[in-house]
């Protein structure tokens, strides 16, 4: 792959202890640096400068290249300390010229005191040339993607979305877009609903003392899951659904209504802040309450899909993991504390801030997931799928867990997915539901999902 072999090669041909990529995205006004070799992988994605921002960004902006024998003393130098590049202070940058302008810089450092030669800035140069050509198709650039614009609803045309990575790792399969419940329940009370109602809260609130245990290794910001375990024990909520249960009320119905008293409750406390964000919480909980109890397919996602949504919430933990996802992608709006951690606690692949991505994205499309460098590349070419199988073959081996299964990431708290449905199944008496290997490939994926 052009952003971890490029940089790699490059450093090896001139004698660099650290070479980077940084491509230009967005409006073209964003340098991101997506491939590099000498720094930590954690940084891939998160490094970004403006256009005059920095040595880097000034290369973009006066289209030449800059060579230092110590970085930090430059007047346009930029510190990022999760670099630790101090040791490699001698520093060169050339841009990466496409034909209608830049794509990016390439950036090569190493240690000493010894300057780049004319010579080395030269094949700088020379190697740019050949990664532009590999950049360019990858349309980076709004302005260059918008020339070539791709109905929405499927197609063929290779498209690469820029993103931010927060779970490392890649991830292959169709896309598809979280969901919730319906807005209105259209079926009546069934039969042992009480029973049903009580069962999918005690499986709820078991699997989020589960994720609360997990999340409070992440300190402060996992502490709104203890929040949520006092939603799920809370006596007069359960009181409350049982009581409209009992009275001829479904279940989505009885907790719907629950979810707009909690509401209406809040805006009575003077528009509250806790009162309002805890009105929230009792409703995503309700509306995760009524999936586990009535598996109602209209909100059931294809299995080892890559998820991609506005947000992640709670919900999304009790019911959209069941699904084993391959990978999430996310708008901006869900960037924030909880999205970080509920990401994590699914462990998957995933990437947040994924500019234009309902506008180009289709259920169904087939997607490779690269959280490793932060890109989304929809209707990826067969060398590339190929190429990711043949990576991820002994890597699973090695990386997984003794006694963890390859099939997904562990949801419900210690509780694998399969473990999970089938305690609902016990609790419910229910016929058992085809697992991912058994069920059909959804439409427009081709059965060509994979994690």
């Amino acid at each position: 792959m052009l952003l971890d072999e490029a940089p790699q090669r490059i450093a090896d041909i001139v004698g660099a202890e650290v070479a980077s990529l940084y491509l230009l995205e967005g409006e073209g006004d964003e340098l991101v640096m997506r491939g590099n070799v000498g720094f930590p992988d954690r940084v891939l994605g998160q490094v970004r400068l403006s256009v005059g921002e920095g040595i880097t960004g000034t290369v973009i902006e006066c289209m030449r290249p800059i060579s230092v024998t110590v970085a930090q003393q430059h007047l346009g130098y930029r510190h990022f300390p999760e670099l630790g590049e101090e040791q490699f202070p001698v520093f060169a940058a050339v841009p990466i010229l496409g034909r209608s302008g830049p794509l990016g810089v390439l950036t090569v450092q190493r240690g000493g005191n010894i300057p780049w030669s004319d010579r080395d800035i030269e094949l700088l140069v020379a190697l740019s040339a050949s990664i532009a050509a590999a950049v360019r198709h990858a349309d980076l650039i709004d302005a260059m993607r918008e020339r070539n614009p791709r109905r929405a609803g499927g197609g063929t045309r290779k498209v690469t979305l820029p993103g931010r990575p927060l779970v490392k790792g890649r991830a292959l399969g169709a896309l598809a877009a979280l969901r919730r419940p319906p807005a209105r329940a259209t079926s009546g009370p069934g039969p042992d609903e009480r029973r049903r109602l009580s069962a999918a809260f005690d499986l709820a609130e078991r699997a989020l003392r589960g994720f609360a245990s997990r999340a409070s290794r992440q300190g402060k910001e996992g502490s709104f899951l203890g929040t949520y375990l006092e939603i799920v024990a809370d006596a007069r909520l359960r009181g409350r659904a049982a009581e409209l249960v009992a009275e001829g009320s479904g279940i989505a119905h009885a907790l719907g209504q629950v979810a707009r008293e909690a509401t209406r409750a809040a805006a009575r406390v003077s528009r509250d802040p806790f009162m309002e964000e805890r009105a929230r919480d009792i409703e995503d909980l309700c509306d995760a309450v009524v999936m586990l109890a009535s598996n109602d397919p209209r909100a059931t996602l294809p299995s080892k899909a890559v998820l991609m949504g506005d947000q992640l919430t709670v919900f999304d933990l009790l019911v959209s993991a069941r699904a084993q996802p391959s990978g999430l992608a996310l708008t901006a709006r869900a960037v924030g504390p909880r999205t970080s951690v509920l990401l994590k606690l699914l462990n998957v692949p995933a990437m947040v801030d994924v500019g234009g991505l309902f506008r180009w994205a289709s259920e169904g499309d087939i997607a490779l997931l690269d959280a490793d460098h932060g890109l989304l590349v929809i209707n990826p070419s067969r060398a590339e799928i190929s190429k990711l199988r043949r990576d991820r073959q002994p890597a699973a081996a090695r990386t997984r867990p003794e006694g963890k299964s390859a099939e997904g990431p562990p949801h419900a708290g210690s509780l694998d997915a399969t473990d999970f449905d089938a305690q609902r199944r016990r609790a419910f008496e229910l016929e058992p539901v085809p697992g991912p290997g058994d069920a059909e490939p959804e439409r427009g994926t081709g059965g060509r999902g994979e994690t």
